[in-house]
């Protein structure tokens, strides 16, 4: 475990908000693996690093473990991972550089065997607003690819056979200008902007639900209005961010949003949610490896955050987000637990040395 722990506090000191630090952690696991007789080949997207490596023959069983060095923004001192008890913090430590340690740990125990073909895929880019031209399409378009892929997303160690899809729609909402000392004489576009917002979580799409979601998550993430301080300010744009349901169609729910008054559509981005056959039998595989750390159904959840494994699903390949146990990603106090993340490696471990004799089953 002490190995694992070190690994994972070495990769969130990187501030992989930051393209520099990103190129410099890449570098880091590159030669880790590299340290350890594995290749490692280093390519590009967008001027962002894609690593891939892998283990194993040819010819049999192959699973992709796909990670993500990337993290949102945070404090300095979310650069300087903390342990406290079984908890350990620090900006991605939940969100996913704690698994990828994990990762890195399963690839380099595995690189002896012959059963299984284990490949490794990392991309820098899974938290950003690109919709062309992503680390894990390169991946994927690139051949990087194999019979089942897991991408080490949080999920507690629960399986997650589906997640959420994304709808970023930024809005232009027009007001009424005036003077500020005559505020009623116009028509303030940031207080219309607000209300924008609050009626979009009353449409009727964010009220549905579906078997492992209660509703759509719907965030007001930026917003600009006013021009000068003493002036009612006539535009207002902002981003409001949807995480819309497996089996909902984000061109109605651009309907709905358009039909809102005094309000403009400028643009959108979007990427399909994530479904894969809970009867697969790489999903089986996996379940029946995670058992053994749950009380209930490890197969019970839904993600509510999109999943770069629609990379791998729009080919064909069964993917699943999996991922230890943790909590507070992107917020202040983001952390990990230290046992999960053992029994995370553990786990994977113990699926793809099982994987052959289970499939022959």
């Amino acid at each position: 475990m002490t190995d694992l722990v070190a690994l994972a506090k070495r990769l969130i000191t990187y501030d992989t908000s930051e393209r520099e630090a990103i190129h410099e952690a890449a570098g880091f696991i590159r030669g880790w693996l590299e340290a350890r007789g594995i290749d490692a080949v280093e390519e590009g997207a967008r001027g962002l690093p894609v690593l891939r490596a892998e283990v194993g023959p040819e010819g049999v069983p192959t699973v992709v473990l796909h990670g993500h060095l990337d993290v949102v923004p945070g404090h300095d001192e979310q650069f300087e991972p903390r342990l406290e008890g079984d908890r350990l913090f620090g900006r991605g430590a939940y969100d996913m550089k704690g698994a990828l340690a994990a990762m890195l740990l399963v690839v380099a125990a595995m690189r002896d065997t012959e059963a299984v073909r284990v490949r490794l895929g990392i991309v820098a880019d899974e938290e950003s607003e690109e919709e062309q031209d992503r680390g894990s399409d390169h991946l994927v378009d690139a051949g990087f690819v194999g019979d089942f892929a897991i991408t080490g997303e949080p999920t507690d160690l629960h399986i997650g056979v589906e997640a959420k899809g994304v709808l970023a729609v930024r809005l232009d909402v027009s007001g009424r200008a005036a003077h500020g000392a005559t505020p009623w004489l116009g028509d303030n576009a940031v207080l219309k902007a607000l209300d924008v917002f609050r009626s979009i979580e009353s449409l009727p799409f964010a009220r549905q639900s579906s078997e492992l979601f209660d509703r759509p998550s719907i965030n007001l993430g930026r917003i600009w209005g006013g021009d000068a301080l003493n002036k009612v300010p006539d535009r207002c744009v902002i981003d409001v961010d949807i995480r819309y349901l497996p089996g909902q169609d984000p061109a109605e729910i651009l309907e709905q949003v358009r039909a809102l008054p005094d309000t403009e559509i400028a643009n959108t981005f979007s990427r399909p949610p994530a479904i894969v056959d809970r009867e697969s039998s790489f999903v089986l595989a996996l379940r029946e490896a995670a058992v053994p750390h749950h009380t209930e159904e490890p197969m019970s959840v839904g993600r509510d955050g999109a999943s770069d494994a629609v990379s791998f699903l729009r080919v064909g390949v069964p993917a699943v987000e999996f991922g230890p146990r943790g909590g507070g990603h992107h917020g202040p106090e983001e952390w990990v637990s230290v046992s999960s993340l053992e029994s995370y490696r553990g786990t994977l471990e113990h699926f793809l040395r099982g994987l052959p004799e289970h499939l022959e089953g």
